[in-house]
């Protein structure tokens, strides 16, 4: 159904974020989604006390879980051995690939119905199963309106939130059959519901994300609004929850303070309509849920990004989206810009890890670095500092202790290297320096006007007719 989208962030994000920055309606929507979203969380934390305190205690959570993750890592999976869910493990998008369609395979599955999961979406599952003949159906409403338009997600939290209620009514009266052009948003819905409720009974397998995972009670946390997670978790027979290595938390009562983070922060509600807790297959004498339950943890760059104290911090997200939402960049260009499955300012520090530095550096650049990000970060992720580390290390020498990501020194050109090593030379050497600011002084009218990026707005750079020694020189006489 969905066609497959190369992501080329390098080579093609300035293309993309101009085409969106030429599309006044484009704008027009994202600016007034950001803006509703912006006031929905305002809404749910009107005591800035409270939320001081429950952001303190969700980011103490958070960075005492992955101080801890390889030992929580192994007990999350005795537990959930015990409990009857098999445990699969995944370096790479393929080998996640290759363990699901092997399941898929040996209960000779032909359709799987899925659940809300991003990382799905990162190891394109979909166009894996497809290659292999199974179709895989996205349920949640979002998902399934991106995917029916052969598109990527361009939000984390509401992948079509990109598209107008006319476009969407466009695509389902082009794509569903039997269906007529309606812009009554109520209806719309129901159409997607009349298709989705068929394909939850047709279904072999059900896929689905995880939230936060349990190591005390080997428990699965799966958060959703629309009960196709539920209906994904309970109706086919096998049930395949993906997620990555960093979600885990110790006990269960540290559930609770990042669940009232997450969904105040991503959709301001004061909880989401369901909240699944998974911890098993179908019991003898039980009338419902599947016969067996496995989980995929995947790495794909998470131990990289674990194995520097500094970027670490990167893992402690929660996938809320509230950056997104308040980044005054992706407010402009929107998601599908990025060229990356999790887009925004999370995207920017996340992807590095898992593409490569050299595919996704422009990234880290694509940011004012205004804090807000970071302001409004319910597990206090350092974004601005993170960005700064990978804007330094997409500059780094190669081989020396300043590289240490796959793809270091991407943006690293020759000329951009002679540039700053005149620059040293010059800044360095105080006769070099007087001899160099008096002929910038003297010949300033010889300064281009064209001094790229930053004359496509501002005014050209002119040294001063007057360097300040000589001021002061003439002032002391």
């Amino acid at each position: 159904m969905s066609k497959h989208i190369a992501i080329h962030p390098v080579e093609d994000f300035k293309q993309r974020s101009r085409s969106v920055l030429n599309d006044p309606g484009q704008r027009k929507n994202f600016r007034g989604a950001m803006d509703f979203l912006q006031a929905k969380r305002r809404a749910q934390f009107p005591d800035e006390a409270e939320l001081a305190g429950l952001r303190e205690l969700g980011a103490a959570i958070r960075r005492y879980s992955l101080s801890r993750l390889p030992q929580l890592l192994e007990q999350l999976e005795a537990n959930l051995v015990a409990n009857g869910i098999q445990v699969h493990w995944a370096q790479t998008p393929d080998e996640a690939n290759a363990i699901a369609l092997g399941i898929a395979q040996r209960v000779k599955a032909r359709r799987v119905i899925k659940g809300k999961s991003m990382v799905s979406e990162e190891i394109e599952f979909n166009h894996a199963m497809q290659a292999a003949g199974i179709e895989a159906m996205e349920s949640d409403m979002g998902e399934y309106i991106v995917q029916l338009a052969g598109e990527k997600p361009s939000h984390i939290i509401m992948p079509a939130i990109h598209k107008t209620k006319q476009e969407i009514a466009e695509l389902f009266a082009r794509e569903v059959p039997g269906v007529s052009y309606t812009e009554d948003v109520d209806a719309l819905i129901q159409i997607g519901r009349r298709v989705l409720r068929r394909k939850f009974a047709e279904a072999d397998i059900g896929l689905s994300g995880v939230n936060f995972m349990v190591a005390e009670t080997g428990t699965l946390c799966l958060v959703e609004n629309e009960g196709n997670g539920r209906m994904c978790t309970t109706v086919p027979r096998v049930h395949i929850a993906i997620t990555g290595i960093e979600k885990v938390v110790e006990k269960l009562e540290h559930v609770p303070p990042l669940f009232s983070l997450l969904a105040r922060s991503a959709t301001g509600q004061a909880v989401t309509t369901y909240f699944n807790l998974i911890s098993g297959p179908r019991k003898p004498g039980e009338k419902d849920g599947p016969q067996e339950v496995h989980l995929i943890l995947l790495d794909n760059g998470r131990t990289q990004a674990y194995a520097d104290e500094a970027l670490r911090a990167t893992l402690q997200c929660i996938r809320c989206g509230a950056c997104m939402n308040h980044c005054p960049v992706y407010a402009r260009i929107g998601g599908h810009a990025y060229g990356t499955t999790y887009p925004g300012p999370i995207g920017a520090i996340i992807s590095p890890h898992m593409l490569g530095l050299d595919s996704t550096y422009p990234l880290a650049f694509a940011s004012t670095l205004c804090g807000a990000c970071s302001e409004v970060c319910p597990v206090k992720i350092p974004i601005p500092q993170i960005l700064v580390r990978l804007r330094n290390e997409a500059q780094a020498r190669p081989d020396t202790d300043d590289a240490t990501l796959r793809g270091s020194g991407s943006a690293r050109t020759a000329s951009g290297t002679a540039i700053w090593n005149v620059w040293a030379q010059v800044y360095s050497r105080l006769g070099l320096y007087r001899l160099a600011s008096w002929f910038m002084s003297r010949g300033r009218a010889l300064s281009p006007t064209d001094q790229g990026a930053w004359t496509r707005s501002r005014t050209p750079l002119v040294p001063a007719p007057r360097r300040l020694r000589d001021l002061l020189k003439e002032r002391q006489q």
